[in-house]
């Protein structure tokens, strides 16, 4: 099949690249200057597959999307080039005293809601620093098992090189968007079957939303810092009476810290105020971090829909995929395998349906 998709971020790119290895024809569209511009909201993320911590705000549908995911991560990594980080060991959730009211009612929460083996696992102070010796400061943490991280920095460039044979358009922001068609510059071009996998684009400036009509945008900052002195086996989350603060490791002593989300539209650079209070909050964690230098800083906006969950819709010729919120790296392979799927297109060619 010939098969267009507008957009080219995290959805883009791995349905064009689950779709060019069935052996379909694919173009892709995207106002981005190139492979590499940071436009995306894929790019500014820490890339945390957490699907029991995310049942604080989501069904149990994104959390089987979530696990699904990450065992197609697994062979979808396996078959990109550069060997992009991906680990599975596991995630903490970690609160200081004076907030254990509040972190005790958020496990409470995921408890009731985990199917049993993915629930928090509560740990004393000596299991906390055998697990992770760099990390003082709380009084209370519990493990989730299942759970890991990836790094986008690394997967957007290896799934826009690991899609062979695809027709990619920078530069080119996708007008329309309907059955068997998309506009680009006023010219219509014609495929057997469309995706619409452009998050916020979905909603033009200039007029109505095309599908998905109460997107919105949710705020997304992130700070990466290098620490030599400190190690760091996997994510974190500390249980902040105003944020989520994640830390999440990289390669070579770098580290993202971040916030979840913050209900605003603002893409401006991040505030003093952010700054100060995320770097302080992990730095209640993990003591070492107050020689870590700050490496980059950065802000996006997520995609969602009012119950800040994710929608495929379909019409005839066109399959529109959005409000993936914070969940987008953790449940992206779910959702553009079913939204395939759900459109009628094989994937059997070359075996892509087993990744």
């Amino acid at each position: 099949m010939h098969i267009g998709i507008a957009g080219a971020g995290v959805l883009g790119r791995l349905l064009a690249w689950r779709l060019s290895r069935a052996g379909h024809r694919v173009a892709v569209y995207d106002p981005a200057a190139g492979p590499l511009a940071r436009g995306a909201a894929g790019w500014t993320a820490a890339g945390m597959l957490s699907p029991s911590a995310e049942l604080e705000c989501a069904d149990l549908q994104v959390f089987q999307d979530g696990l699904d995911s990450i065992g197609q991560w697994s062979d979808i990594v396996a078959a990109l080039p550069g060997a992009p980080d991906f680990d599975c060991h596991g995630s903490l959730l970690l609160a200081h005293r004076g907030d254990g009211g509040a972190a005790r009612r958020l496990v409470d929460l995921i408890e009731r809601k985990a199917p049993e083996g993915h629930r928090p696992q509560p740990l004393a102070p000596a299991a906390l620093a055998r697990l992770e010796p760099d990390i003082h400061g709380p009084s209370l943490a519990w493990f989730l098992p299942h759970e890991g991280a990836i790094n986008p920095l690394q997967l957007m460039p290896a799934l826009h090189a690991g899609a062979l044979g695809v027709d990619w358009h920078w530069q080119q922001p996708v007008d329309e968007v309907g059955g068997g068609f998309l506009a680009v510059g006023g010219e219509r071009h014609a495929f057997d079957h469309v995706f619409d996998a452009r998050g916020l684009g979905q909603r033009p400036a200039d007029g109505p939303a095309q599908g998905c009509a109460d997107v919105r945008g949710v705020r997304g900052e992130i700070f990466l810092v290098r620490a030599p002195d400190v190690r760091l086996s996997r994510p974190v989350r500390l249980l902040h009476p105003r944020h989520r603060v994640y830390i999440v490791p990289r390669r070579d002593h770098h580290f993202v810290i971040g916030a979840t989300e913050i209900e605003s539209e603002d893409r401006s650079p991040v505030s003093l105020r952010s700054t100060v209070e995320l770097l302080a909050a992990a730095h209640s964690v993990l003591p070492g971090l107050a020689e870590a230098r700050l490496v980059h800083a950065d802000t996006n906006l997520r995609p969602a829909l009012r119950d800040n969950l994710p929608l495929i819709e379909h019409a005839a010729g066109l399959t529109r995929i959005n409000g993936l919120f914070r969940h987008g790296w953790m449940i992206a392979p779910a959702m553009t395998a079913r939204a395939i799927h759900q459109a009628g297109i094989s994937l059997s060619l070359s075996g892509a349906s087993a990744a």
